[in-house]
């Protein structure tokens, strides 16, 4: 890929159009990042997406100027979960990667002005190529085989529980009001 190149799914397109019209200014960082993605952006349905590439939900493993790798899940906005898990395209380093390919770069202005190269190192998970792999094993088993994930278990209701001691009273467990 040419290095402003992309891959998009139509929803990860829609979802940059969206924000960069919802933009407050043009001096917002995010605006020259934004129109480089759109116009270089090659658009794919999510069956069509290659499994090495930046999509929403996937997790990554990058760098930025050659430092050491960091591994997040790119997400549309900043997640309230742990921090260091995601990193959200509302920032400039996730909106960088989304759509990269394994060992593609982006180059960007950091936040001291200094140039910042984004470097895509590993793919580790994406949600269309999980999606595909689920739909083909889905496809690949039989009726009779889905049927067979179900068992049933003879006599599971005449035999007690062997690990319930019922009483007289009932099962001899004092409840919460014990505690």
């Amino acid at each position: 890929m040419k290095n402003d190149a992309c891959l998009l799914t139509t929803k990860d397109f829609t979802v940059l159009e969206v924000m960069l019209d919802r933009c407050m200014s043009r001096s917002d960082p995010l605006v020259p990042i934004l129109n480089r993605k759109i116009r270089a952006a090659t658009i794919v349905i999510r069956d069509q997406m290659p499994e090495n590439v930046a999509t929403l939900g996937s997790r990554l493993t990058f760098s930025v100027n050659g430092r050491d790798p960091d591994t997040r899940i790119v997400c549309h906005d900043r997640m309230t979960s742990p921090i260091g898990l995601y990193l959200p395209i509302s920032t400039g380093r996730g909106l960088a990667l989304l759509g990269l390919e394994e060992g593609q770069e982006f180059v960007m202005p950091g936040h001291d002005g200094a140039e910042e190269r984004i470097r895509l190192h590993q793919v580790h998970y994406q949600p269309e190529a999980a999606r595909r792999e689920r739909d083909a094993l889905e496809q690949m088993s039989t009726p009779r085989q889905r049927r067979l994930n179900l068992r049933v278990i003879q006599g599971a209701l005449r035999d007690p529980d062997p690990f319930a001691s019922p009483t007289p009273e009932g099962f001899d467990d004092p409840g919460p009001s014990a505690a």
